[in-house]
């Protein structure tokens, strides 16, 4: 335990002093007082004003904003998820209060509801006011509070698009209420839930037959992913859960990695460009990010097509490459394959040529260009 303290605090020491942490006092009607949240900007946030944001919601954020915030700064410094606004509600000697619910039906009554409706009517709409999101929301709770976010989940438009649910010491209708509005989905939602072997008894029972309810559905509109582990008690597993549940939700967004380069991505029945063309444009339709096509991805997608031998697909390779990298030879590269593999000779000797005069890029050289330009024109007599 000491050991993980130290590495959360050496973390945190490295990543925020280059993150924007602001702690504001919010006078609520709903609760009838104030209430102190902590906000965490991007790195550079004030220096595009056009760059908007994912947002993330950290109840019990007294002691669980700084392992969301540390964990999300991280994340994105590395590209590996956008970077995004995090917002921490202080419930220090309030959890009890704001998480209350009903005994007949499970819902929240008084000082739940109250709570319920401060996030909702309040906290939410004055973050939107103040600072550039997106309509992107992650939600994250602990024990009593990871409950509570799935309120939000049964409401017939989810307030939040992702759920983060570690340790739920939930209320006995929500095991009927959870996988029964996710059986229901009208868009994507992505869903995460973590147990450890040493919580409490009924946390682990019930947390383990939500998972089986779950994993039941066959909906493509639900991302779901399920952790349980071993050794961690009940108070250091958000640490654990946190990093997992973050490459999880935002995995579209990461590079193509070797496995889904071996497991999907050669197993394709479609053209691999095309596979490349619906991940980006997944990530804008998902975080209203126009996210330049990494060059990993590129070179990912051409091996694909080379191996596969589905040459057709360089087209649309090279046509994006000229897009999003247009002063390089990267494209031109990709084109003049596609000449080459689809009986187009000339025309591919003519695109390698004239990629002389541009940069070059990710491994391929001009001298490269020429010698393939001048192979064919030897093979082809031109």
């Amino acid at each position: 335990m000491k050991h993980l303290l130290f590495v959360v605090l050496f973390f945190c020491s490295i990543i925020w002093p280059n993150a924007q942490v602001k702690y504001e006092t919010f006078q609520s009607s709903k609760l009838g007082e104030e209430r102190q949240i902590k906000i965490q900007l991007p790195r550079g946030y004030s220096s595009n004003d056009d760059k908007v944001y994912p947002l993330f919601v950290v109840l019990d954020g007294d002691y669980l904003f700084e392992a969301v915030a540390g964990n999300v700064d991280y994340y994105s410094y590395w590209e590996d998820m956008p970077e995004a606004i995090v917002v921490g509600v202080n419930q220090l000697d309030k959890r009890y209060d704001d998480c209350m619910y009903s005994e007949q039906n499970s819902l929240p009554i008084e000082t739940g509801a109250a709570f319920f409706e401060f996030i909702g009517m309040e906290l939410i709409p004055h973050i939107e006011r103040n600072y550039r999101t997106t309509n992107f929301k992650v939600a994250i709770g602990h024990g009593e509070t990871a409950n509570f976010i799935n309120y939000y989940l049964l409401k017939s438009a989810p307030l939040f698009q992702a759920y983060i649910v570690v340790s739920p010491e939930l209320a006995p209708n929500m095991l009927d209420y959870i996988p029964e509005r996710l059986n229901k989905l009208q868009s994507k939602v992505f869903y995460y839930l973590a147990h450890t072997n040493n919580d409490g008894k009924s946390i682990k029972e019930m947390a383990k037959a939500l998972n089986t309810d779950i994993s039941l559905i066959e909906d493509e509109k639900l991302k779901y992913n399920f952790d349980s582990f071993e050794g961690p008690s009940h108070y250091s597993v958000p640490a654990h859960a946190i990093p997992n549940a973050i490459e999880k939700i935002f995995k579209v967004f990461q590079p193509i990695s070797k496995q889904e380069y071996k497991e999907t991505i050669l197993q394709l029945d479609t053209s691999p460009a095309d596979y490349l063309v619906e991940k980006y444009q997944t990530i804008y339709d998902l975080f209203a990010i126009d996210k330049q096509i990494l060059i990993n991805d590129f070179k990912a997608i051409a091996a694909a097509i080379e191996k596969n031998e589905a040459f057709e697909s360089y087209e649309t390779l090279g046509k994006m490459a000229r897009k999003h990298y247009p002063k390089t030879l990267l494209g031109n590269y990709y084109l003049a394959r596609f000449y080459e593999e689809t009986g187009e000779p000339k025309k591919a000797m003519r695109t390698y040529q004239s990629a002389y005069i541009l940069d070059e890029i990710a491994g391929l050289t001009k001298d490269l260009m020429l010698e393939k330009a001048d192979l064919i024109k030897e093979d082809f007599g031109y």
